[in-house]
């Protein structure tokens, strides 16, 4: 009967070894805080980092995010210069001019890689075309390129920025064209403002600034401090987005009600519109970057001296490198 204790014990000995193992196993390490601002109050355009969120693919990344609203929507980008917080959602126009100014700011990744700009007049309106803006009043929300945008636009018609009125109208674009404040609105977004109008009964008409002279660009992007690139763990977060795109693109429906765990208040017709029409403008690869795309812009620019001198690309916008 010995032999057959001491293989009994042996057993219990070898069945406990890795229960105690389990019991000893270091604590996983502590998630690395990220404070990410946004460019506006939250919306549908945030719905790769919101879905990446709540499907908890930045907590898988060892990345604990905010995603938080501005009081300002010119104030993010300034923020994370100064170290005020990591990571600021942006807009690739306002990125060059920004750095052009000194501000130490990289673009490291694309949230929407299309414009969504155009500039907007109500149906019903004379205006036509371009060219009938001459004489009339065109209301924007977020100061720094109107003036390049117009002035390309207009250009094409044999009209200057001297022939219209632009007035900054805050966030009341809507409103502003909705009322008869301004005849046409520029910075208006052709997934929200236009179904903001049809909603109300003021069927809106679109021009979109990239068929009016305006070189295609990235509308929203992820900026950071450059110092700060090497301390940061942007690559895993850049990664996160990723796979948090990937399942919006492959699972919208469920991306919704992701979307509306957080933010019931956005269950609404125009949110829901919203929704479907900027799904097929996300960027699928976020952390990839149009050398030439941005060149480009810069020299447009440059022409329209909206920026005194075009930087080294690699000043303000990268590819980051991949994680080993």
């Amino acid at each position: 009967m010995k032999p057959i204790r001491l293989l009994a014990a042996a057993i219990l000995l070898a069945l406990a070894a890795p229960a105690a193992q389990a019991q000893t196993k270091p604590p996983a390490p502590p998630l690395t805080k990220l404070d990410v601002l946004l460019d506006w109050y939250v919306n549908p355009d945030h719905a790769p980092l919101v879905v990446t969120l709540e499907r908890g693919y930045f907590r898988e990344a060892g990345l604990d995010v905010r995603l938080i609203a501005p009081s300002d929507p010119n104030d993010p980008p300034k923020l994370v210069a100064v170290g005020k917080a990591d990571i600021a959602v942006s807009y690739q126009p306002h990125l060059h001019i920004q750095t052009g100014q000194g501000l130490p700011l990289t673009r490291i990744g694309t949230l929407i890689a299309t414009p969504l700009n155009s500039l907007v007049v109500l149906d019903a309106s004379p205006i036509r075309s371009i060219a009938d803006l001459k004489g009339k009043t065109v209301g924007f929300a977020v100061a720094g390129t109107e003036d390049a945008t117009m002035g390309a636009m207009l250009a094409r018609h044999g009209l200057t920025v001297a022939d219209i009125k632009l007035i900054n109208v805050g966030f009341g674009l809507t409103p502003a064209l909705a009322s008869g404040r301004v005849d046409a609105i520029i910075g208006a977004y052709r997934n929200f403002e236009l179904t903001q109008l049809e909603l109300i009964g003021k069927k809106g008409r679109a021009f979109f600034v990239e068929e009016e002279g305006v070189p295609p660009y990235d509308e929203l992007i992820l900026v950071a401090q450059r110092g700060r690139l090497g301390t940061l763990p942007l690559r895993p977060f850049i990664d996160a987005v990723e796979r948090g795109t990937q399942y919006l693109i492959n699972h919208p429906e469920e991306s919704w009600k992701l979307f509306l765990a957080q933010h019931k208040q956005l269950d609404d017709e125009l949110n829901r519109r919203a929704w479907r029409d900027t799904m097929p403008r996300f960027a699928l690869r976020p952390g990839a970057l149009d050398r030439a795309r941005y060149l480009r812009f810069a020299e447009f620019l440059h022409s329209r001296g909206v920026i005194k001198s075009i930087l080294p690309l690699e000043e303000y916008a990268i590819e980051l490198p991949r994680r080993h």
